[in-house]
């Protein structure tokens, strides 16, 4: 896995939220892979690219379009692009994530 991100939300300056992808752009140029753990965190974002999450331990809540999901380990899900999402971890959540395309940071302006 390369390296851990811990983002700090402006909002919220406590919360834990990392990201470990498994392979680089230059590995993977057509889709990203990597694991997310949140804890006890709560924050929006806007989807401009395809993501698979695969929960792997905890649970994990996300509202789209007014509608709540509620995973735990071995639950999957797709959100497809362009969705605003609310990403909840009432606890601690570790998931697998896959999206398309690779670039999903760039996409999102997401600070690496």
């Amino acid at each position: 896995m390369h390296g851990e991100l811990v983002n700090k939300h402006e909002k919220h300056p406590d919360d834990k939220v990392g990201i470990g992808e498994i392979l680089s752009i230059k590995e993977s140029p057509n889709m990203a892979s990597g694991f997310m753990t949140m804890e006890k965190t709560s924050f929006d974002w806007t989807l401009k690219y395809e993501e698979i999450d695969y929960v792997v331990d905890g649970m994990l809540e996300f509202k789209v379009n007014g509608q709540t999901y509620r995973g735990q380990a071995g639950d999957v899900f797709y959100i497809p692009a362009n969705a605003s999402v609310t990403f909840s971890a009432p606890g601690k959540v570790k998931f697998f994530f896959v999206t398309y395309p690779a670039n999903w940071a760039e996409l999102s302006a997401y600070q690496k």
